[in-house]
């Protein structure tokens, strides 16, 4: 029993950082400011915290020079991919702005093998498609007429960004301490959005000031943070399908805070993605 309780303690860290991080489906719809402006904020906050905690824990901010292409170009796709699922959310909902950028465990379990040269896996690919066929189920209408399709659309480029990022990562979790890494990825995003903010009204900016500040910290220096940690413990491509329960958490914070209710296809489709979560990590604890 006890060779199993640290993995025990892995999957509960990395449930506990999905939780975390889904809270930006509700947030992302919550926050009426421009995306530029929301993400640029929510990454200074977020570096502030993490530069004063990894000076706190005297943790080093010192970057191979071979690595550092690697971690900026992680900045710039974590900045790119912030703003494009915020985009999908603010054009649709809670549901099909998570649900759509959830596609990435499929993009992940084909990307990995090319990127990190590991062994494809046939599993990885049934829990993949099984993780499809639930968004397929809840997102309600595929119709191309439909408004929501251009959501959609950049919902999964969102995905596939993300998807790269994290593997790019995968390398350099085992070398670097999760927050330093994080410290470096929000600073980066930070800079790049900084002109945003100085076409906003501060006080616009401050009426937001609590929900921006719950992103900062819940969502992104604790949430991230955990799951970057989670890589040194599970392959991309598991993290990635266990992280699926992401659009469940979100669906059911958006239902008590923002009175979004999904439909009977919406449940259909969370329990085929909670389904291959389930299997995921039983199959990983075995």
């Amino acid at each position: 029993m006890s060779t199993k309780s640290p993995h025990f303690s892995h999957l509960l860290e990395i449930n506990l950082a999905m939780l975390f991080i889904s809270t930006s489906g509700a947030l992302g719809r919550y926050i009426q400011l421009p995306v530029p402006v929301t993400i640029g904020s929510r990454a200074i906050i977020a570096f502030t915290l993490l530069f004063l905690y990894c000076r706190f824990k005297k943790i080093s901010f010192k970057v191979e020079k071979k690595d550092l292409p690697m971690v900026v170009l992680s900045g710039v796709l974590m900045g790119l991919h912030w703003v494009t699922y915020f985009y999908a959310l603010q054009m649709s909902n809670v549901a099909i702005g998570m649900l759509s950028m959830f596609t990435y465990p499929v993009w992940t379990a084909f990307l990995e093998p090319l990127l990190l040269k590991t062994k494809f896996q046939k599993i990885h690919l049934f829990l993949a498609v099984l993780v499809l066929c639930g968004i397929y189920f809840l997102i309600p209408d595929f119709n191309l007429e439909n408004s929501y399709t251009l959501a959609i659309g950049i919902g999964i480029l969102s995905a596939i960004v993300y998807a790269i990022r994290n593997l790019l990562m995968k390398s350099k979790v085992a070398k670097y301490n999760g927050s330093l890494l994080m410290s470096y990825q929000t600073g980066i995003v930070g800079f790049l959005l900084l002109p945003a903010l100085f076409f906003t009204n501060l006080s616009e900016i401050m009426s937001q000031w609590e929900a921006l500040i719950t992103l900062a910290i819940l969502t992104t220096a604790i949430g991230h943070t955990l799951f970057l940690l989670s890589l040194k413990h599970f392959s991309v491509t598991t993290a990635s399908i266990i992280s699926s329960v992401q659009p469940v958490y979100g669906i059911l914070i958006g239902m008590i805070f923002l009175s979004e209710f999904p439909s009977w296809s919406t449940v259909f489709g969370g329990v085929l993605i909670l389904a291959a979560v389930v299997v995921e990590s039983i199959r990983t604890y075995k």
